[in-house]
């Protein structure tokens, strides 16, 4: 279409020329030193478009001439140029091909040459790409001296990019990924710290921080990583449920004494503080430092809706409540109470009420969900143990020796019940 435009631009040029020309009568006389001559001004015009394009074009030929060495030398350097985008584009192919060694290689031919070449030696961000893919084919290798060495050196280059940051995130991470796979955090977490606030937060810098935080044996940090990266969907529903429990657990099991761990509870999350798997093994731990008081302050939220618990939170509420009964309040009392009508269809809730109603002294409910713990078979061989043993202690308290008696021998050979 341009094309066509231009021709029927040139037609009616050349038509209205024509017609100009054609009927311009018009005369250019030229004096010199007593000559004089006469032309048509159609030719004079003639004569002067021909001159400008002969000087028009002599200029360029010279000014072609004289540019002849740089563009030489240009061609030189873009020859280079792509002789070096080559080798790194073939040095990522030989990385993901895992031939480490033939990368390494081919990285350094580039690197060369583009330090060879002072036109290309300012391109800083293509020498800190090279340095970032040697560094991790000799983290392959093992050569973690010179793996080191390169990632400092892409570090240095990466803060002479046009977008320093993106490459120097990126030096940044891989530097963290290596020092975790050498185990070591100090130098991961270190690395991590030196990302910006925004990237800091990305999946997997969090990753990393992760990784870095449990091998650094710093649970609560960790515990806090793992939520923001369940946050930001970097596990499945049902992983990220598992690993902040298990962070959770780590973070209260290293609680040496109660004011320790009534700490690392107050910073738990309040979803955290609704498992009842995490809730169970808090006040196990609470109640073997010696605050079982508390223990059941925490139980107690989730023993009121236990009617609505999976059966593996069950057995471990009730778990946690028989280690924390000493000491047990009366207003403990209308939540057994409510208890009792599960008690019956579950052994295990059955003992653990058996031993709170024994706990505050009422003997006759206490004897009935201790019986009926007892003698189910459902219930694992400890437990029923606990139960005769239990029934003996009342029984010897009641001044009923003979039943005591058989009571203790059943508690020492429970698999003949």
């Amino acid at each position: 279409m341009r094309s066509i435009v231009w021709l029927l631009l040139v037609a009616v040029i050349a038509v209205v020329g024509a017609t100009a020309l054609g009927a311009n009568d018009g005369l250019v006389t030229i004096y010199w030193r007593g000559w004089r001559t006469d032309f048509s001004l159609n030719l004079f015009l003639l004569v002067m478009a021909a001159l400008f394009l002969a000087v028009y074009s002599l200029v360029r030929a010279l000014d072609g001439l004289l540019a002849l060495p740089e563009r030489a030398k240009q061609w030189r350097t873009s020859r280079r140029d792509r002789v070096a985008q080559a080798a790194l584009r073939e040095g990522l192919a030989l990385y993901l091909a895992g031939r480490y060694t033939r990368a390494h290689k081919t990285c350094q031919k580039a690197i060369a040459i583009q330090a060879d070449t002072p036109e290309l030696a300012l391109d800083a961000e293509f020498t800190a790409l090279a340095h970032m893919l040697s560094a991790g084919s000799l983290h392959r290798l093992q050569d973690r001296t010179r793996r080191d060495e390169h990632l400092q050196r892409a570090l240095e280059m990466a803060r002479m990019t046009r977008k320093p940051r993106a490459t120097e995130e990126g030096a940044r991470l891989m530097s963290a990924e290596s020092a975790l796979e050498d185990r070591d955090a100090a130098r991961a977490l270190r690395e991590l710290s030196e990302l910006p606030p925004g990237v800091a937060r990305r999946t997997q810098a969090l990753r990393l921080k992760l990784h870095a935080a449990r091998l650094a044996r710093q649970p609560m940090e960790a515990l806090r990583t793992a939520r923001l990266l369940a946050k930001h969907q970097g596990f499945t529903p049902s992983a990220a449920e598992g690993l902040l429990r298990t962070l959770a657990s780590e973070t209260l099991e290293g609680a040496r004494d109660a004011d320790q761990m009534r700490a690392l509870w107050v910073n738990l999350d309040m979803q955290d503080k609704r498992d009842p798997l995490l809730v169970a093994n808090a006040a196990r731990r609470m109640s073997n430092l010696g605050a079982p008081h508390e223990a059941r302050q925490w139980l107690a939220p989730l023993w009121d809706q236990i009617h609505k618990q999976s059966p593996e939170a069950i057995e471990a509420l009730a778990a946690a409540l028989r280690e924390s009964l000493t000491g047990l309040e009366a207003e403990w009392l209308p939540r057994l109470d409510a208890t009792t009508p599960a008690a019956l269809r579950n052994p295990s809730l059955a003992l653990t009420l058996g031993l709170a109603l024994a706990e505050r002294q009422l003997w006759g409910k206490a004897r009935g969900m201790l019986l009926s713990a007892a003698n189910d078979l459902q219930l694992n061989v400890n437990d029923r143990r606990t139960a005769w043993a239990q029934l003996g202690l009342m029984a010897e308290r009641e001044s009923r020796p003979e039943e005591a008696a058989r009571f203790y021998r059943l508690a020492a050979l429970p698999e003949h019940n």
